[in-house]
């Protein structure tokens, strides 16, 4: 087999996805492009047609007799919904998507479900909107995938899950329910309560300030759009969890509010100070491409608002020898132009900057 050659497949026999929203006609398509055998249902008749409609997989048949089971559902019902597969399919493994891990797991063992078939994950993906409409074969390509073992499973009994994520594209990562719901809790659940709560400063504000809205604000706001419905199950499911990172977040605002409101007394600078360095002490952990936790700079460059001008800046860069780490776009209002933010090793920085202005780009700035 050449490096070009796709892997075999590992996933065997059906697999049955209960559920298709974004996660769940995903799961199906990604898993119908490696050639298996997708059972899809739903509690509506008309989301599941839809998504075999997109080729995500069939809908069920009497006789169906799935090795997986994939459950995703509402965080509120993932643990009903588990504990009837299980109940209907007493040969089948079972797993859910849900974004908490421990209450689904202390709800079913309180129902006294077998949790020796039941093993939650958590496929860290997702989009801004929802629906089949949304789904991607390649959503989960490049992304964890959290496998939350307990006491009650063993890992030969869930390795059907690990050969659904590796077929997918993901990358398996071992963790307890509780340190998921710990680590959820400061990555994502914590961070969707303070954008919409910075979102929610903006309903009022003058269109004239809202027309300063630079990337920043956005960067901020980013998943603020979010469903509502579902984060209050979310929420709600985490809740200790989160709690406690907001408690934190919250004396740390305090500090700077108070810094603040009297920022000639001795020590306010400092404290001002110190709040940004941490957050730079933070941000800097963040893992980057590949993983790696690497400063990157950012080279900002004048791009026209007409057809084919990034893709010729992408280009060029390549023709450069330099590799793009990332990219972040803004339209500049009320200008015919955009702003491409591209990232690169500081090794790189002179060098790419020097050739594009000798090419004829507009270099607006760059990041020291």
């Amino acid at each position: 087999m050449t490096s070009a050659d796709p892997a075999p497949k590992r996933t065997a026999g059906t697999v049955r996805v209960v559920g298709s929203g974004l996660l769940g006609a995903s799961i199906g398509l990604g898993l119908r492009a490696q050639g298996v055998d997708v059972v899809l249902d739903d509690v509506s008749p008309a989301a599941r047609d839809l998504a075999v409609d997109y080729g995500a997989g069939r809908a069920a048949a009497k006789g169906d007799d799935p090795r997986l089971i994939v459950v995703c559902v509402p965080p509120d019902v993932t643990a009903q919904v588990v504990e009837r597969e299980l109940r209907s399919y007493p040969e089948a493994l079972v797993t859910d998507v849900a974004s908490v891990k421990v209450a689904p797991l202390r709800e079913l063992e309180r129902r006294g479900a077998d949790v020796s078939r039941y093993i939650g994950s958590h496929p860290m993906a997702g989009r801004e909107r929802g629906g089949p409409l949304s789904a991607r074969a390649d959503l989960f390509i490049g992304r964890p995938w959290v496998v939350a073992g307990h006491d009650g499973i063993s890992y030969r009994a869930a390795a059907a899950l690990e050969d659904l994520i590796l077929d997918l594209g993901a990358t398996p990562v071992e963790m307890t329910p509780e340190s998921h719901d710990a680590g959820v809790a400061v990555v994502s659940h914590t961070p969707q309560v303070v954008a919409s709560l910075m979102a929610a400063r903006l309903r009022d504000a003058p269109d004239a300030s809202l027309g300063l809205a630079g990337q920043g604000v956005r960067d901020v706001t980013r998943i603020a759009a979010s469903d509502p419905g579902l984060w209050v199950q979310i929420l709600g499911a985490n809740a200790s969890t989160v709690v406690e990172v907001l408690r934190d977040l919250r004396t740390d605002l305090d500090r700077v509010i108070d810094a603040l409101e009297a920022p000639t007394e001795p020590g306010a600078l400092r404290a001002i100070a110190e709040s940004i360095g941490a957050g730079n002490a933070g941000v800097a952990r963040l893992p980057g491409k590949h993983g790696q936790s690497k400063t990157f700079r950012q080279v900002v460059v004048l791009v026209d608002d007409t057809p084919g001008q990034l893709g010729l800046l992408l280009t060029e860069m390549g023709e450069i020898g330099v590799n793009l780490e990332d990219l972040r776009l803004e339209h500049s209002p009320g200008a015919q132009f955009g702003l491409a933010e591209v990232s690169v090793v500081p090794e790189h920085e002179e060098r790419l900057i020097e050739e594009l202005v000798r090419r004829g780009w507009n270099v607006a700035a760059a990041d020291h």
